[in-house]
């Protein structure tokens, strides 16, 4: 049996390279995630799950990590990239959250803006009370070849 996550953090990253697969990974470095393994999940937050910084997180080199990401890259100079997440805490810590994501071709505060509102959706959507929204997000101006990434990483105490 997998045991529940009960922290989580949000981070990220931008970053060049000379591939598009170069500049993820750059970009996963920058968040301080890439020397892990991503295990990409949908979107929901443990009851309770406590936030942390990336800093404060033990994290296993080449370990199998759950998280919820947003992710684009582009190879367009002076394209514009950006990538968001947000979790919504709910009012009663035994019920879980709702973490959402999205990313596009667009400045980070339109970004942010539809993040925070699916987080408010998906709390409609269930029926639940919510307490708190925080989110994290990142844009990036291309050069060459950019990449952004944003995430919710959920680990364990």
């Amino acid at each position: 049996m997998v045991q529940t996550p009960n922290i989580y953090c949000l981070v990220k990253g931008a970053a060049e390279g000379r591939t598009r697969l170069n500049a993820f990974d750059n970009a996963l470095l920058e968040a301080g995630v890439g020397d892990t393994n991503l295990m990409r999940m949908s979107s929901i937050l443990p009851p309770a799950a406590l936030q942390t910084e990336v800093t404060d997180l033990v994290l296993p080199k080449g370990g199998l990590i759950p998280l919820a990401y947003a992710s684009i890259d582009s190879t367009t100079p002076g394209r514009l990239i950006s990538a968001a997440i947000a979790v919504g805490i709910p009012e009663d810590d035994r019920e879980p959250g709702v973490i959402m994501e999205f990313e596009d071709h667009a400045q980070l505060s339109n970004v942010e803006e539809i993040v925070r509102q699916m987080v408010i959706d998906g709390f409609e959507y269930r029926n639940r009370k919510l307490k708190e929204i925080k989110s994290i997000g990142i844009e990036h101006k291309v050069e060459r070849c950019g990449a952004v990434f944003a995430a919710a990483v959920l680990w364990y105490r």
